[in-house]
C-alpha cells in the first residue's frame, strides 16, 4: 500500500497554490503549539517545486515556528494549571511532561535548540518553558537558532538536490515514511 507516495503528491499539488505560503505559515505556528504535522511536510515539496523561494520558504516557516512556539510558552506560562495540565493528565502524557521537566533542568536552553531542530515534539518544549517560567529571551534565541537551522537545512537539501533529490524523495518516500513511524512508535514506547 502507497501511503506516503499519495500523500506526498498531494503535498506536491498544495506547494502550488496559490495560499500555499499562509497555509505554510499557519501549519508552522500552530505545530509549534499543539498541532501533530511537522511543517517541513511542506516546506520540502513548496523548496522543490520553487527553488528560487526555498530561503523565503525557509524563513516564512522559521518565523511562524517561533512565533508558535512563544504563543506556547505563554500558554504554558500563564494556563497551565487551569488549562494544560488537565488535558496532558487526561492524554495520559504526564509522564513526557516530567521528562521535559527533568531535561529542562539539566540541559537548560539547550533542550529548547535540541527539540527546535530534531524530530522531538517541540510543542512539549514550548509549554514546558513557560510553565516552568524560563526566561523568555534564551528561549526565543534558542528556538530561532534551532527551529532556523532545521528549515533551511530541509529548504537546502531541496533548493540544490533539484531534481534528482525529488526522484530520490519518490523513490524512497514509503521508507522514509515507514521509516518515521517506526521511529515515532519506537521513541513513544521509550519515552511513555
Amino acid at each position: 500500500m502507497k501511503v506516503f507516495d499519495t500523500l506526498y503528491t498531494l503535498c506536491l499539488k498544495w506547494a502550488q497554490h496559490k495560499h500555499a505560503e499562509k497555509y505554510l505559515a499557519g501549519l508552522s505556528c500552530s505545530e509549534s503549539m499543539f498541532f501533530p504535522i511537522p511543517p517541513d511536510v511542506m516546506l520540502a515539496p513548496m523548496a522543490l517545486s520553487q527553488p528560487e523561494k526555498a530561503w523565503r520558504f525557509a524563513l516564512v516557516t522559521t518565523v511562524a515556528s517561533v512565533l508558535g512556539g512563544i504563543l506556547g510558552y505563554i500558554l504554558g506560562y500563564f494556563a497551565f494549571e487551569s488549562f494544560i495540565q488537565p488535558l496532558v493528565v487526561e492524554m495520559g502524557y504526564q509522564s513526557k511532561l516530567n521528562q521535559a521537566s527533568l531535561w529542562f533542568e539539566e540541559y537548560g536552553v539547550w533542550v529548547v535548540f535540541l527539540a527546535g531542530f530534531s524530530p522531538i515534539p517541540y510543542k512539549v518544549f514550548t509549554i514546558s518553558a513557560g510553565f516552568l517560567q524560563m526566561a523568555i529571551v534564551p528561549f526565543i534565541v534558542a528556538s530561532a537558532v534551532g527551529r532556523g537551522l532545521r528549515f533551511f537545512l530541509v529548504a537546502a537539501l531541496m533548493k540544490y538536490g533539484g531534481p534528482m533529490m525529488e526522484a530520490k524523495l519518490r523513490k524512497y518516500i514509503e521508507v522514509i515514511g515507514w521509516g518515521t513511524v517506526a521511529a515515532a512508535v519506537v521513541l513513544y514506547l521509550i519515552f511513555r
